[in-house]
């Protein structure tokens, strides 16, 4: 249980930080949350992304097949880094608004 609270924690601070330097940088508020469902893939799967183009029936049956695997441990821990995600782009649409230009 102590491990699951400080995942939680773990995950939701570092997408959060990632996402809002990638916003700050960029200057695109909602793009880390558009690409969060890419990376959490790309963090699940084993296989090479080229795999996708060469061998996509068993790519997307291997993927599938892992997400099917899933334990609600990680479940949780994914929704909290898209949380951080969406925290990001709202603290960040809230600095532009409030006068901070470099944001």
């Amino acid at each position: 249980m102590v491990q699951l609270i400080v995942s939680i924690i773990l995950y939701f601070v570092m997408f959060f930080g990632i996402a809002f330097i990638v916003n700050m940088l960029i200057r695109k508020t909602w793009l880390m949350a558009f690409l969060y469902p890419l990376i959490i893939l790309l963090m699940i799967d084993t296989l090479s992304t080229w795999e996708y183009f060469t061998n996509p029936g068993q790519s997307f049956t291997t993927l599938g097949t892992k997400l099917a695997s899933l334990t609600a441990f990680d479940i949780i821990l994914f929704i909290f880094g898209f949380l951080g995600t969406i925290v990001a782009g709202y603290v960040m649409k809230l600095l532009r608004k409030s006068g901070y230009r470099m944001f």
